[in-house]
């Protein structure tokens, strides 16, 4: 199994930019450092909690800071970009990145967002326009000969060349045909995860059990079987909320009290109670919603304790699951304390995966 940085990032409403910008660059250079394989950063435009709208100029600079992580837009929201120019962004990163870049997609989940881009999310336009993109940026990517393509939310044209060749198509991926793509589902049948299998893209599933992870398996092979590919479990990232201390009472003490809790409870949970998707988080169905506290998460749903917990855990996951590539690790800004948070990297590196049943060597 390998390690990666799931960064949305998860900080304090108080936080300026530049101070959450350079957070998130300090992990992706630790995370470097102590081998772990990949750091993805989210794209939002509407919640402070979650503040980075343009994850690319956070890589390019990450990419300075760093020899061998793999980086990504975790990701791109495709209803919000005109797919043209998202792709000349996107091949044009890849030639600075020179084989380091990776690239996520996603429709977009957040209501403000939503709102801000006028996007229809209730009909599923967010979902359509996600696909349309994906279309237009494939051709821009891989076409060599001159295109049109005339859409329902945008239009495209692959040109020929003009006044005598000083003007044509030139700017094409450094990697062939294009980054590796990953997308994100949550729901048990997700339509992204479904064309995660049936495009052969990277699948990353977000908020999953042991009890659940079993049916994104089946989604993401239902896919593939739409596609004629075959799913390969080593591109499956699973994203966790973990935190590792030495031992139980002082990992959840400083999940709970610390910076995961207050993103949890200022606003995850509301936004869960307010979007009427408690669900997603209740161990039985009969749990009220008013139970649903960080002490509730780290006892249902995260990953926290001592390395022999966290690793036990970790097993029960892996096992559910059949097997995944990459267990991509939640990330939190602990501000001043955050050598507790760098800790529970280390630990989690160097203590819980030696201690996993079906550990592989890392690859970086």
């Amino acid at each position: 199994m390998k390690l990666g940085l799931f960064l949305m990032p998860a900080v304090s409403p108080d936080t300026t930019p530049y101070d959450a910008t350079q957070t998130v660059l300090e992990m992706i250079r630790y995370g470097d450092e102590i081998g772990y394989a990949e750091a993805w950063i989210g794209e939002h435009y509407t919640t402070r909690y979650e503040p980075i709208p343009s994850p690319d100029l956070v890589i390019a600079q990450a990419l300075l800071q760093t020899k061998n992580i793999k980086l990504a837009p975790g990701a791109h929201l495709l209803p919000y970009h005109h797919p043209v120019e998202l792709a000349h962004r996107i091949a044009y990163l890849d030639h600075l990145a020179q084989g380091r870049l990776m690239l996520g997609v996603a429709p977009g989940q957040l209501p403000g967002d939503w709102e801000l881009f006028n996007v229809d999310w209730k009909s599923g336009e967010h979902r359509e326009m996600t696909f349309e993109a994906l279309e237009i940026m494939f051709k821009i990517w891989t076409e060599k000969e001159p295109f049109e393509y005339r859409g329902k939310y945008w239009d495209a044209n692959g040109i020929e060349p003009m006044y005598g060749g000083l003007f044509e198509m030139h700017l094409y991926p450094y990697q062939k045909p294009y980054p590796p793509i990953g997308i994100a589902g949550t729901s048990p049948n997700s339509a992204t995860l479904k064309l995660a299998g049936q495009y052969g893209f990277m699948p990353m599933s977000l908020g999953v059990t042991p009890d659940s992870i079993g049916y994104h398996w089946n989604t993401i092979q239902e896919g593939a079987t739409i596609g004629g590919k075959t799913a390969n479990r080593d591109d499956w990232r699973v994203a966790q909320h973990v935190f590792v201390a030495d031992t139980d009472e002082e990992a959840i003490d400083l999940a709970v009290n610390g910076m995961m809790g207050e993103f949890n409870r200022e606003y995850y949970i509301p936004l869960l109670t307010k979007a009427k998707m408690t669900y997603r988080v209740k161990h039985q169905e009969d749990v009220p919603d008013e139970a649903i506290t960080p002490e509730y998460l780290a006892k249902h749903n995260w990953y926290v304790g001592s390395p022999e917990t966290v690793a036990k855990k970790l097993d029960a996951l892996y096992e559910a699951a059949g097997g995944f590539g990459t267990l991509l690790v939640t990330c939190y800004d602990y501000g001043e304390n955050k050598d507790v948070w760098f800790k529970s990297m280390r630990l989690l590196q160097e203590e819980v995966l030696p201690r996993l049943k079906h550990n592989r060597k890392i690859q970086v």
